[in-house]
């Protein structure tokens, strides 16, 4: 049953001058003091969230956007600092991208931070989706086989080195310990120094295509997905795979169990008001995503979400089909209320909502949304006891 939320936050400065008749997501060119800015929003959301009773923020760490939409480059070093503002909220890494990290380096400063936050840090890892962080950081991104054989080694890697007190690897692209001789013998295994203190690590991914490969490896490795802004058809499909592929690797889940679902939401009046409202953070999403492959549309699509100029003259998907679907949550309290009472009658497993901000949603605005969340949703979800 549902009974945890939290929020989500990508990094984005950008808010004003938004949906198709705004600026163009590629014209936006930031001064380093507007950019600077989001460490600014981060601190004031977390402890907005601490004092309404959520249980842990997500934020995503991405690099070189001067366009303002992403720009937290280390989520570890972030959330200790945030750690230290607020009383009991955990922060959720959502995600490292693994490609960009030596296995290693990450394992040791998740570690670091898991002791020094007294376990309030959650891990999680993705594969990147920004050709211009991945690749100018020396690994592949354009060629998405050789990326996905990279990231799965490099979480082998990161949860050997997390459980074991000393252990040695031989992949594709990692051999460890190095062959060297090392104070008079041949060092055969390593030890990460030291590991973390709260044990197993929890380890989040997000579950975005539905590949069977990526699914299996999640399963596999114990890893715990979370699936947002998806219809209602669609997240039942990945239920279904998630809870199958853990069932072939010998352990029985309810449906839902041990995912996390996110939604975007703007909680008004009535449902027509929240869709006016939500409708340019709708739209500046799309401008943000389309042209990353982030969002299924053609290239005359794509086109004119690029170009706002043209954006009118082509049919592009909607804020009512996203909100019929509910991949977005629009409307009054009670009837969010309403649907996620559904959701877990379908997916009885499930126990956490993640609620996202959207790219361009002013930090007012989305703070009044959490504050509305919090006081008219949580309480009809109980905590076990």
């Amino acid at each position: 049953m549902i009974h945890s939320f939290s929020a989500s936050y990508a990094g984005h400065v950008v808010d004003d001058n938004l949906g198709f008749d705004g600026m163009a997501a590629n014209d936006r060119w930031y001064s380093n003091d507007k950019l600077a800015t989001v460490f600014d929003w981060s601190l004031d959301i977390a402890q907005h969230l601490d004092k309404l009773g959520y249980d842990e923020f997500w934020m995503a760490e991405h690099h070189f956007q001067p366009e303002g939409y992403e720009c937290i480059p280390n989520l570890l070093m972030l959330s200790l600092y945030l750690s230290t503002q607020t009383k009991r909220l955990k922060f959720g890494c959502g995600f490292n991208i693994a490609p960009m990290w030596h296995p290693l380096r990450l394992a040791e400063d998740f570690a670091t931070a898991d002791i020094l936050t007294k376990g309030r840090v959650i891990f999680g890892v993705g594969r990147g989706y920004h050709t211009r962080e991945v690749e100018t950081f020396g690994s592949p991104m354009l060629d998405g086989d050789a990326n996905r054989e990279l990231f799965e080694e490099q979480v082998e890697v990161m949860l050997m080195a997390f459980k074991e007190e000393s252990f040695s690897y031989h992949g594709k692209h990692y051999q460890i310990p190095a062959k060297v001789p090392y104070r008079g013998y041949e060092l055969e295994k390593l030890s990460l120094v030291p590991r973390p203190i709260h044990q197993p690590v929890e380890v989040w991914q997000p579950l975005v295509s539905g590949n069977p490969r990526g699914i299996n490896f999640m399963a596999k490795m114990g890893i715990k997905p979370i699936i947002s802004n998806n219809s209602d058809p669609v997240l039942a499909d990945r239920m279904k795979l998630y809870q199958d592929a853990v069932k072939a690797h010998g352990k029985d889940i309810e449906l839902g169990e041990d995912v996390a679902i996110g939604y975007r939401f703007f909680i008004a009046e009535t449902q027509e008001k929240a869709m006016e409202m939500a409708r340019p953070y709708y739209e500046e999403a799309m401008k943000f995503a389309a042209p990353l492959g982030l969002t299924p549309l053609t290239p005359e699509q794509i086109g004119a979400v690029a170009d706002p100029a043209h954006s009118r003259g082509v049919a592009l998907p909607s804020l009512e089909q996203a909100v019929a679907g509910h991949g977005w949550l629009c409307g009054p309290a009670e009837m969010i209320v309403e649907h996620l009472q559904s959701v877990q009658e379908k997916f009885p497993g499930v126990e956490r909502v993640n609620l996202g901000a959207v790219m361009g949603m002013p930090r007012e605005v989305f703070k009044d949304q959490l504050s509305k969340f919090a006081e008219e949703v949580m309480p009809s979800f109980s905590k076990p006891a």
